[in-house]
């Protein structure tokens, strides 16, 4: 078994988060610039067993989809042509940034720490993934 890899895209930057190889649990990973995502991930695939990727699907209240939606369905092209054999998996990310702001907050980290929107990208992903092992459990 490999891992399982979430990213909680976003224009600037992108949460990462990954499962141990039984899959039982999420854990943040990084915060990597956008720009250097896939970089990033050529880097990370070459040294892992990575099967499956989980990429927030972003939406509102409603089912709207987010305006940052197209450069993700972007980079999902760009990731399939380099990464051919790896599952891409769409999860809704709705409140997990909310829901990170809170669980940072509830952590003793310090005002300036809970406001550091990286750590907040990067536990959104966690929160995406733990979400999507628990559905995948179901």
């Amino acid at each position: 078994m490999g891992q399982i890899l979430a990213i909680d895209y976003g224009k600037a930057r992108c949460g990462i988060a990954v499962t141990d190889d039984m899959q039982i649990i999420a854990s943040g990973l990084d915060t990597v610039s956008t720009a250097s995502l896939l970089s990033f991930l050529k880097k990370y695939f070459s040294e892992n067993r990575v099967e499956e990727v989980v990429i927030g699907l972003p939406v509102d209240l409603r089912g709207n989809v987010s305006e940052v939606e197209t450069d993700i369905l972007n980079f999902i092209e760009e990731f399939k042509k380099e990464f051919p054999t790896v599952q891409v998996q769409r999860f809704d990310e709705r409140f997990t940034s909310k829901m990170a702001s809170f669980f940072i907050s509830q952590s003793g980290k310090n005002k300036k720490q809970r406001q550091e929107k990286g750590l907040i990208d990067k536990v959104s992903a966690t929160i995406i993934l733990q979400n999507f092992l628990e559905q995948k459990k179901r």
